[in-house]
Protein backbone atom coordinates (compact mmCIF):
# COMPACT_ATOMS: atom_id res chain seq x y z
CA UNK A 1 0.00 0.00 0.00
CA UNK A 2 1.58 3.29 -0.95
CA UNK A 3 0.53 6.15 1.31
CA UNK A 4 -0.87 9.21 -1.23
CA UNK A 5 -0.79 12.79 -0.57
CA UNK A 6 -2.32 15.85 -1.89
CA UNK A 7 -0.18 18.44 -3.81
CA UNK A 8 -2.27 21.58 -5.75
CA UNK A 9 -5.19 19.49 -6.14
CA UNK A 10 -3.51 16.25 -7.16
CA UNK A 11 -3.11 12.91 -5.36
CA UNK A 12 0.18 11.43 -5.67
CA UNK A 13 2.95 9.45 -3.26
CA UNK A 14 6.73 9.42 -2.47
CA UNK A 15 6.61 6.17 -4.99
CA UNK A 16 5.34 8.35 -7.60
CA UNK A 17 7.36 11.17 -7.24
CA UNK A 18 10.52 8.73 -7.38
CA UNK A 19 9.28 6.83 -10.26
CA UNK A 20 9.04 10.20 -12.18
CA UNK A 21 12.63 11.25 -10.70
CA UNK A 22 13.97 8.65 -11.87
CA UNK A 23 12.55 8.77 -15.69
CA UNK A 24 13.35 12.51 -16.00
CA UNK A 25 17.19 11.39 -14.91
CA UNK A 26 17.28 8.75 -17.48
CA UNK A 27 15.86 10.99 -19.78
CA UNK A 28 18.43 13.85 -19.63
CA UNK A 29 21.51 11.94 -18.59
CA UNK A 30 22.78 12.59 -21.66
CA UNK A 31 23.57 15.68 -20.92
CA UNK A 32 26.48 14.64 -18.70
CA UNK A 33 28.52 13.37 -21.71
CA UNK A 34 27.21 15.86 -24.59
CA UNK A 35 27.52 18.86 -23.01
CA UNK A 36 31.26 18.71 -22.22
CA UNK A 37 31.77 17.06 -25.99
CA UNK A 38 30.35 19.93 -27.26
CA UNK A 39 32.04 22.45 -24.90
CA UNK A 40 35.57 20.93 -25.63
CA UNK A 41 35.15 22.05 -29.25
CA UNK A 42 35.86 25.89 -27.49
CA UNK A 43 38.76 24.71 -25.80
CA UNK A 44 37.25 23.92 -22.26
CA UNK A 45 38.67 20.64 -20.75
CA UNK A 46 36.08 17.77 -21.34
CA UNK A 47 36.83 15.94 -18.12
CA UNK A 48 36.38 19.00 -15.99
CA UNK A 49 33.38 19.82 -17.87
CA UNK A 50 31.49 16.24 -16.79
CA UNK A 51 32.11 17.44 -13.17
CA UNK A 52 30.86 21.10 -14.29
CA UNK A 53 27.74 19.87 -15.56
CA UNK A 54 26.65 17.68 -12.73
CA UNK A 55 27.62 20.30 -10.31
CA UNK A 56 25.34 23.06 -12.35
CA UNK A 57 22.70 20.54 -12.81
CA UNK A 58 22.57 19.23 -9.35
CA UNK A 59 22.23 22.95 -7.90
CA UNK A 60 19.79 23.83 -9.69
CA UNK A 61 17.65 20.90 -9.47
CA UNK A 62 18.36 21.05 -5.75
CA UNK A 63 17.16 24.54 -5.35
CA UNK A 64 13.85 23.91 -7.60
CA UNK A 65 13.17 20.77 -5.17
CA UNK A 66 13.82 22.48 -1.79
CA UNK A 67 12.87 26.38 -2.37
CA UNK A 68 10.02 26.05 -5.82
CA UNK A 69 8.73 22.84 -5.03
CA UNK A 70 8.21 21.83 -8.63
CA UNK A 71 8.96 18.78 -10.36
CA UNK A 72 11.39 20.72 -12.97
CA UNK A 73 14.58 19.34 -13.98
CA UNK A 74 17.74 22.16 -13.93
CA UNK A 75 20.49 21.47 -16.33
CA UNK A 76 22.78 23.14 -18.94
CA UNK A 77 20.71 24.26 -22.10
CA UNK A 78 21.19 22.32 -25.33
CA UNK A 79 21.25 24.77 -28.31
CA UNK A 80 22.70 27.49 -26.08
CA UNK A 81 25.91 25.28 -25.58
CA UNK A 82 26.01 25.28 -29.21
CA UNK A 83 25.48 28.97 -29.71
CA UNK A 84 28.11 29.52 -27.35
CA UNK A 85 31.03 27.56 -28.60
CA UNK A 86 29.90 27.59 -32.43
CA UNK A 87 29.11 31.28 -33.06
CA UNK A 88 30.08 33.17 -29.77
CA UNK A 89 33.96 31.37 -29.61
CA UNK A 90 34.37 29.91 -32.75
CA UNK A 91 32.71 32.63 -34.87
CA UNK A 92 32.76 35.92 -33.25
CA UNK A 93 36.43 35.68 -31.86
CA UNK A 94 35.68 35.56 -27.88
CA UNK A 95 37.48 33.34 -25.23
CA UNK A 96 35.49 30.78 -23.58
CA UNK A 97 36.36 32.68 -20.62
CA UNK A 98 34.59 35.69 -21.83
CA UNK A 99 31.63 33.81 -22.72
CA UNK A 100 30.84 32.35 -19.15
CA UNK A 101 31.51 35.43 -18.06
CA UNK A 102 28.32 37.32 -20.98
CA UNK A 103 26.45 34.15 -19.19
CA UNK A 104 27.26 35.15 -15.66
CA UNK A 105 26.30 39.09 -16.47
CA UNK A 106 22.62 37.44 -18.02
CA UNK A 107 22.05 35.29 -14.56
CA UNK A 108 22.59 38.54 -12.27
CA UNK A 109 19.99 40.58 -15.01
CA UNK A 110 17.51 37.13 -14.38
CA UNK A 111 18.11 37.13 -10.51
CA UNK A 112 17.54 41.02 -9.96
CA UNK A 113 14.78 40.87 -12.27
CA UNK A 114 13.08 37.96 -10.50
CA UNK A 115 13.31 39.19 -7.02
CA UNK A 116 11.69 42.37 -7.97
CA UNK A 117 9.10 40.02 -9.46
CA UNK A 118 9.38 41.58 -13.18
CA UNK A 119 10.00 38.11 -14.82
CA UNK A 120 6.62 36.50 -13.34
CA UNK A 121 4.78 40.25 -14.09
CA UNK A 122 5.68 39.74 -17.90
CA UNK A 123 5.30 35.81 -17.69
CA UNK A 124 1.70 36.35 -16.83
CA UNK A 125 0.85 39.05 -19.40
CA UNK A 126 1.57 35.86 -21.78
CA UNK A 127 -1.68 34.82 -23.88
CA UNK A 128 -3.34 31.59 -23.45
CA UNK A 129 -2.38 30.73 -26.95
CA UNK A 130 1.07 31.10 -27.00
CA UNK A 131 1.10 28.94 -23.76
CA UNK A 132 -0.81 26.47 -25.53
CA UNK A 133 1.56 26.59 -28.60
CA UNK A 134 4.68 26.56 -25.88
CA UNK A 135 3.31 23.22 -24.82
CA UNK A 136 2.44 22.43 -27.97
CA UNK A 137 5.83 23.25 -29.88
CA UNK A 138 8.03 21.47 -27.30
CA UNK A 139 6.19 18.72 -27.49
CA UNK A 140 6.67 18.19 -31.98
CA UNK A 141 10.83 19.20 -30.48
CA UNK A 142 11.19 16.56 -28.30
CA UNK A 143 9.61 14.44 -31.02
CA UNK A 144 11.80 15.68 -33.87
CA UNK A 145 15.02 15.23 -31.29
CA UNK A 146 13.56 11.58 -30.36
CA UNK A 147 13.50 10.53 -34.16
CA UNK A 148 16.50 11.61 -34.94
CA UNK A 149 17.85 9.32 -31.84
CA UNK A 150 16.21 6.40 -32.85
CA UNK A 151 17.58 7.00 -36.19
CA UNK A 152 14.25 7.10 -37.74
CA UNK A 153 14.43 10.64 -39.28
CA UNK A 154 18.32 11.92 -40.39
CA UNK A 155 19.91 15.01 -42.41
CA UNK A 156 18.71 14.58 -45.71
CA UNK A 157 20.31 16.57 -48.71
CA UNK A 158 20.19 20.45 -49.89
CA UNK A 159 16.20 21.38 -50.75
CA UNK A 160 15.24 18.28 -48.59
CA UNK A 161 17.00 18.77 -45.21
CA UNK A 162 15.79 15.78 -43.57
CA UNK A 163 14.92 12.33 -44.69
CA UNK A 164 13.83 9.26 -43.70
CA UNK A 165 16.57 7.12 -41.62
CA UNK A 166 17.79 3.30 -42.31
CA UNK A 167 15.40 1.48 -40.82
CA UNK A 168 17.13 -1.57 -41.05
CA UNK A 169 19.92 -0.37 -38.49
CA UNK A 170 19.81 -2.88 -35.43
CA UNK A 171 19.56 0.44 -33.46
CA UNK A 172 16.39 1.66 -34.83
CA UNK A 173 15.08 -1.87 -34.79
CA UNK A 174 15.43 -1.66 -31.40
CA UNK A 175 14.48 1.14 -30.71
CA UNK A 176 11.03 0.87 -32.55
CA UNK A 177 10.64 -2.07 -30.64
CA UNK A 178 11.34 -0.24 -26.96
CA UNK A 179 9.04 2.48 -28.38
CA UNK A 180 5.79 -0.23 -29.61
CA UNK A 181 6.67 -2.05 -25.67
CA UNK A 182 6.05 1.59 -24.60
CA UNK A 183 2.89 2.52 -26.61
CA UNK A 184 1.24 -0.77 -24.96
CA UNK A 185 1.96 0.51 -21.47
CA UNK A 186 0.46 3.76 -22.22
CA UNK A 187 -2.66 2.50 -23.43
CA UNK A 188 -3.14 -0.18 -20.52
CA UNK A 189 -2.40 3.23 -17.99
CA UNK A 190 1.24 1.04 -16.53
CA UNK A 191 2.69 3.72 -14.38
CA UNK A 192 6.21 4.02 -15.36
CA UNK A 193 5.94 3.14 -18.88
CA UNK A 194 8.28 5.45 -20.13
CA UNK A 195 11.25 4.14 -17.54
CA UNK A 196 10.56 0.76 -18.23
CA UNK A 197 10.62 1.86 -22.30
CA UNK A 198 14.14 2.93 -21.41
CA UNK A 199 15.27 0.32 -19.70
CA UNK A 200 13.71 -2.56 -22.12
CA UNK A 201 15.52 -0.92 -24.78
CA UNK A 202 18.97 -0.83 -23.24
CA UNK A 203 19.14 -3.98 -21.37
CA UNK A 204 17.92 -5.23 -25.63
CA UNK A 205 20.91 -3.33 -26.68
CA UNK A 206 23.28 -4.48 -24.11
CA UNK A 207 22.42 -8.35 -24.86
CA UNK A 208 22.61 -7.73 -28.65
CA UNK A 209 25.98 -6.17 -28.83
CA UNK A 210 24.46 -3.08 -30.23
CA UNK A 211 25.18 -1.29 -27.31
CA UNK A 212 28.83 -1.96 -25.47
CA UNK A 213 28.66 -2.86 -21.82
CA UNK A 214 29.95 0.58 -19.44
CA UNK A 215 33.63 -0.64 -18.88
CA UNK A 216 33.51 -0.01 -15.12
CA UNK A 217 30.46 1.25 -12.39
CA UNK A 218 32.54 3.68 -10.41
CA UNK A 219 34.95 6.36 -10.94
CA UNK A 220 35.96 9.40 -8.93
CA UNK A 221 34.89 12.78 -10.36
CA UNK A 222 37.24 14.50 -12.67
CA UNK A 223 38.90 18.12 -11.39
CA UNK A 224 37.18 20.96 -12.14
CA UNK A 225 40.08 22.80 -10.66
CA UNK A 226 41.13 23.91 -14.42
CA UNK A 227 38.17 25.51 -15.40
CA UNK A 228 36.24 26.99 -11.78
CA UNK A 229 36.53 30.41 -11.22
CA UNK A 230 38.02 31.25 -14.92
CA UNK A 231 34.94 33.46 -16.23
CA UNK A 232 36.29 37.11 -17.43
CA UNK A 233 33.47 39.16 -16.45
CA UNK A 234 35.66 42.43 -17.65
CA UNK A 235 36.08 40.88 -21.34
CA UNK A 236 31.91 40.13 -21.04
CA UNK A 237 31.28 44.11 -19.97
CA UNK A 238 33.15 45.74 -23.13
CA UNK A 239 30.91 47.24 -25.93
CA UNK A 240 31.76 44.22 -28.32
CA UNK A 241 30.38 41.36 -26.07
CA UNK A 242 27.29 43.18 -25.07
CA UNK A 243 25.10 42.02 -27.67
CA UNK A 244 26.31 38.60 -26.43
CA UNK A 245 25.00 39.74 -23.48
CA UNK A 246 22.01 40.34 -24.78
CA UNK A 247 21.61 37.57 -26.94
CA UNK A 248 22.21 34.74 -23.76
CA UNK A 249 19.70 36.89 -21.67
CA UNK A 250 16.63 36.85 -24.21
CA UNK A 251 17.53 33.07 -25.26
CA UNK A 252 17.51 32.01 -21.81
CA UNK A 253 14.81 34.37 -20.25
CA UNK A 254 12.13 33.31 -23.33
CA UNK A 255 13.48 29.67 -23.28
CA UNK A 256 12.61 29.68 -19.37
CA UNK A 257 9.13 31.14 -19.37
CA UNK A 258 8.27 29.00 -21.98
CA UNK A 259 9.61 25.61 -20.91
CA UNK A 260 8.11 26.51 -17.63
CA UNK A 261 4.55 27.48 -18.72
CA UNK A 262 4.27 24.27 -21.10
CA UNK A 263 5.34 21.86 -18.06
CA UNK A 264 3.26 23.30 -15.95
CA UNK A 265 0.29 23.16 -18.32
CA UNK A 266 1.06 19.09 -19.30
CA UNK A 267 1.21 18.55 -15.07
CA UNK A 268 -1.90 20.60 -14.26
CA UNK A 269 -0.31 23.22 -12.25
CA UNK A 270 -1.79 26.26 -13.74
CA UNK A 271 -4.16 28.51 -12.17
CA UNK A 272 -7.78 29.43 -13.83
CA UNK A 273 -5.80 31.75 -15.65
CA UNK A 274 -3.46 30.05 -17.02
CA UNK A 275 -0.58 31.44 -14.81
CA UNK A 276 1.65 29.04 -12.64
CA UNK A 277 1.36 30.32 -9.39
CA UNK A 278 4.57 31.74 -7.43
CA UNK A 279 6.38 31.61 -10.69
CA UNK A 280 8.89 33.14 -9.57
CA UNK A 281 10.03 30.86 -7.29
CA UNK A 282 10.69 27.98 -10.07
CA UNK A 283 12.66 31.56 -11.95
CA UNK A 284 14.80 31.79 -9.22
CA UNK A 285 15.68 28.93 -9.12
CA UNK A 286 16.62 29.54 -13.07
CA UNK A 287 18.36 32.66 -12.32
CA UNK A 288 20.81 31.41 -9.44
CA UNK A 289 21.38 28.31 -11.55
CA UNK A 290 22.89 30.77 -14.06
CA UNK A 291 25.66 32.29 -11.79
CA UNK A 292 26.57 29.00 -10.54
CA UNK A 293 26.98 27.44 -13.58
CA UNK A 294 29.63 29.87 -15.43
CA UNK A 295 31.36 30.21 -12.21
CA UNK A 296 31.97 26.30 -11.91
CA UNK A 297 32.99 26.13 -15.87
CA UNK A 298 29.92 25.38 -18.29
CA UNK A 299 27.20 27.32 -19.98
CA UNK A 300 23.70 28.58 -19.57
CA UNK A 301 21.06 26.51 -17.64
CA UNK A 302 17.38 26.31 -16.74
CA UNK A 303 14.20 24.24 -16.35
CA UNK A 304 14.93 20.93 -19.04
CA UNK A 305 11.68 20.00 -21.78
CA UNK A 306 13.24 16.33 -20.62
CA UNK A 307 11.34 17.19 -17.19
CA UNK A 308 8.07 16.52 -18.92
CA UNK A 309 9.20 12.70 -18.74
CA UNK A 310 9.10 12.74 -15.04
CA UNK A 311 5.61 14.63 -15.15
CA UNK A 312 4.25 11.83 -17.62
CA UNK A 313 5.17 9.27 -14.45
CA UNK A 314 3.37 11.51 -11.93
CA UNK A 315 5.68 13.62 -10.74
CA UNK A 316 3.86 16.69 -9.40
CA UNK A 317 5.94 17.89 -6.43
CA UNK A 318 9.50 19.30 -5.59
CA UNK A 319 10.57 15.47 -4.08
CA UNK A 320 10.34 13.96 -8.15
CA UNK A 321 13.43 17.32 -8.49
CA UNK A 322 14.87 16.02 -5.27
CA UNK A 323 15.51 12.59 -6.43
CA UNK A 324 17.17 13.81 -9.97
CA UNK A 325 19.40 16.10 -8.24
CA UNK A 326 20.51 13.33 -5.65
CA UNK A 327 21.06 11.17 -9.34
CA UNK A 328 22.94 13.75 -10.63
CA UNK A 329 25.03 13.83 -7.16
CA UNK A 330 26.01 10.23 -7.56
CA UNK A 331 26.23 10.11 -11.51
CA UNK A 332 29.65 11.97 -10.12
CA UNK A 333 30.97 8.39 -9.34
CA UNK A 334 28.69 6.48 -11.26
CA UNK A 335 29.28 8.21 -14.64
CA UNK A 336 30.29 4.83 -16.65
CA UNK A 337 27.20 3.63 -15.69
CA UNK A 338 24.79 5.90 -16.03
CA UNK A 339 26.15 7.44 -19.62
CA UNK A 340 25.77 4.18 -21.20
CA UNK A 341 22.53 4.36 -21.89
CA UNK A 342 21.89 4.33 -25.37
CA UNK A 343 20.71 7.66 -27.37
CA UNK A 344 18.03 5.31 -28.95
CA UNK A 345 16.95 4.65 -25.38
CA UNK A 346 16.28 8.17 -24.21
CA UNK A 347 14.52 8.64 -28.23
CA UNK A 348 11.70 5.99 -27.19
CA UNK A 349 10.92 8.43 -24.35
CA UNK A 350 10.83 11.78 -26.02
CA UNK A 351 8.68 10.51 -29.02
CA UNK A 352 6.43 9.08 -26.29
CA UNK A 353 6.55 12.54 -24.97
CA UNK A 354 5.50 14.22 -28.18
CA UNK A 355 2.38 12.43 -28.37
CA UNK A 356 1.60 13.34 -24.95
CA UNK A 357 1.96 16.93 -25.11
CA UNK A 358 0.34 17.46 -28.68
CA UNK A 359 -3.03 17.60 -26.60
CA UNK A 360 -3.10 21.45 -25.95
CA UNK A 361 -3.90 21.85 -29.34
CA UNK A 362 -7.15 21.43 -29.19
CA UNK A 363 -7.74 24.34 -26.66
CA UNK A 364 -6.17 26.92 -29.54
CA UNK A 365 -9.72 29.06 -31.23
CA UNK A 366 -8.71 28.08 -35.19
CA UNK A 367 -11.35 30.83 -36.02
CA UNK A 368 -9.44 33.77 -35.03
CA UNK A 369 -6.68 33.92 -37.00
CA UNK A 370 -5.06 36.47 -34.55
CA UNK A 371 -4.74 34.03 -31.99
CA UNK A 372 -4.01 31.07 -34.13
CA UNK A 373 -1.45 32.31 -36.41
CA UNK A 374 0.99 33.49 -34.18
CA UNK A 375 0.65 30.36 -31.58
CA UNK A 376 1.07 28.39 -35.33
CA UNK A 377 4.11 30.61 -36.19
CA UNK A 378 5.51 29.44 -32.61
CA UNK A 379 4.85 25.79 -32.65
CA UNK A 380 6.43 25.15 -36.26
CA UNK A 381 9.81 27.68 -36.13
CA UNK A 382 10.49 25.94 -32.39
CA UNK A 383 10.99 22.29 -34.45
CA UNK A 384 12.27 23.51 -37.31
CA UNK A 385 14.49 25.71 -36.30
CA UNK A 386 15.86 23.55 -33.98
CA UNK A 387 15.42 26.50 -31.38
CA UNK A 388 12.85 26.84 -28.79
CA UNK A 389 13.71 30.66 -28.31
CA UNK A 390 13.37 31.21 -31.81
CA UNK A 391 10.09 29.64 -32.32
CA UNK A 392 8.93 31.29 -28.66
CA UNK A 393 10.16 35.00 -29.73
CA UNK A 394 8.49 34.75 -33.09
CA UNK A 395 5.03 33.93 -31.02
CA UNK A 396 5.59 36.87 -28.67
CA UNK A 397 6.57 39.41 -31.30
CA UNK A 398 3.89 38.42 -34.01
CA UNK A 399 1.25 38.44 -31.31
CA UNK A 400 0.33 42.24 -30.37
CA UNK A 401 1.53 43.25 -34.12
CA UNK A 402 -1.13 41.47 -35.04
CA UNK A 403 -3.67 42.80 -33.22
CA UNK A 404 -2.55 46.19 -33.76
CA UNK A 405 -3.21 46.07 -37.76
CA UNK A 406 -6.39 44.26 -36.86
CA UNK A 407 -7.45 47.45 -35.13
CA UNK A 408 -7.45 44.84 -31.73
CA UNK A 409 -4.46 46.40 -29.87
CA UNK A 410 -7.14 46.87 -26.70
CA UNK A 411 -6.69 42.78 -26.43
CA UNK A 412 -2.91 43.14 -26.07
CA UNK A 413 -1.43 43.25 -22.26
CA UNK A 414 1.02 46.27 -20.99
CA UNK A 415 3.59 44.04 -20.29
CA UNK A 416 3.06 41.73 -23.54
CA UNK A 417 4.80 44.55 -25.93
CA UNK A 418 7.89 44.81 -23.40
CA UNK A 419 8.61 40.86 -24.30
CA UNK A 420 7.75 41.91 -28.08
CA UNK A 421 10.48 44.31 -27.79
CA UNK A 422 12.85 42.03 -26.28
CA UNK A 423 11.70 39.63 -29.25
CA UNK A 424 12.27 41.61 -32.00
CA UNK A 425 15.94 42.91 -30.06
CA UNK A 426 16.66 39.25 -30.25
CA UNK A 427 16.28 39.21 -33.87
CA UNK A 428 18.30 42.45 -34.42
CA UNK A 429 21.38 41.28 -32.71
CA UNK A 430 20.97 37.23 -33.42
CA UNK A 431 24.39 36.38 -35.56
CA UNK A 432 22.96 34.56 -38.20
CA UNK A 433 25.21 32.46 -40.57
Amino acid sequence: MHRYFDFAGHKTSYRQETVAGIATFLTMAYIIIVNPVILEAAGIPKAASITATIISAAFGTLVMGVYAKRPFAIAPYMGENAFIVFTVVKGMGFSWQTALGAIFLAGVLFTILTVFKVRSWLANAIPRSLKHSFAVGIGLFLTFIGLNELGVVTLGVPGAPVALGRLTSPATMLGLVGFLVTCWMLVKRVHGALIVGIVVTSVLSFITGVTPLPTGLVSLPPSIAPIAGQLDIAGALTVKAMPVVVIVFVMAFVDTIGTLIALSARAGLLDEHGNLPEIEKPMLADALANLVAPFVGTTTSGAFVESAVGIEEGGRTGFTALVVAALFLASLFFAPLLTSIPTHASGVALVAIGILMVSPITQLDFADYTELIPAFLTIILISFTYNVGVGMTAGLLLYPVLKLITGRVKEVPPPLWILSAMSLLFFVVYPYR
